[in-house]
């Protein structure tokens, strides 16, 4: 199978999982404090696949101030992105479908993130973006029942929401895509810059995003804490395995 099919299938999974976790929303049923756990476990995952998999294979190869300059570049991204987002929310104030829209658009750029650290690992190794694809999967499968309760709360008609949810994969594969494509050939040390610019963005989105939607869903408890550390727990023997079926294999 050809480089492009593989990252191709890959890109996939995250808008798969963003859309199965809208389906879950669509026709089970909806609780504030399974929301915050599920968006808890989100959040650990998230932070395993920057702590166990993106940051060491950056540590190994790039200097300390390469690491820096990457991963505040991520940052400044999301803040920018945020910023953005939140004006134009402000601005369509009082209007359900420009509201709506802009959380399509929040949620488009935060499958794009998930495409762009597909396609910078995948230009590493397919091993390293299997294991990324998979922590995506589990980590976007509360943010798509987050996102089709918003939209079921402005009353968008359940149609909509199904094909909106769906349309997300796109965002994913084309970004996975476009970033595979120009860093395949890349120096080594690019593709590590471009690790760390993905760390940057995710761990921001995991601490203001994710555990922000977690806080206001519902009051966090003891079992939040247990989410959070179960999801941290999860990806790393996610990882391990995969990690160990390609040694074995």
């Amino acid at each position: 199978m050809s480089g492009l099919w593989q990252i191709l299938l890959l890109s996939l999974l995250p808008g798969l999982g963003n859309f199965v976790g809208g389906l879950a929303a669509e026709f089970g049923p909806n609780s504030p404090r399974a929301l915050n756990w599920a968006l808890h476990a989100a959040s650990g995952i998230v932070i395993a696949i920057v702590a166990v998999e993106l940051m060491p294979e950056a540590v190994a190869v790039l200097e300390g101030w390469w690491i820096a300059a990457g991963f505040a570049a991520g940052a400044i991204a999301y803040i920018l992105i945020d910023t953005f987002v939140e004006s134009r929310q402000a601005e369509s104030e009082g209007s359900g479908t420009s509201g709506m829209w802009m959380i399509y658009v929040a949620v488009a750029v935060d499958l794009a993130s998930d495409g762009l650290m597909l396609g910078s690992g995948a230009a590493l190794s397919w091993g390293l973006a299997l294991t990324l694809a998979l922590g995506q999967v589990l980590a976007d499968l509360p943010e798509g029942y987050a996102v089709i309760a918003n939209f079921r709360a402005k009353g968008v008609p359940r149609g909509r929401r199904i094909w909106l949810s769906a349309s997300f994969i796109l965002f994913s594969v084309g970004a996975a895509l476009l970033a595979y494509l120009l860093l395949r050939n890349a120096p080594e040390a690019i593709k590590m810059v471009a690790l760390t610019f993905v760390a940057g963005l995710l761990t921001v989105a995991a601490i203001e995003e994710m555990l922000g939607e977690a806080h206001e869903a519902d009051e966090d408890s003891q079992a939040s804490i247990s989410a959070f550390a179960g999801g941290f727990v999860l990806f790393t023997l996610v990882s391990g395995g995969i990690e160990a079926m390609i040694g074995g294999g």
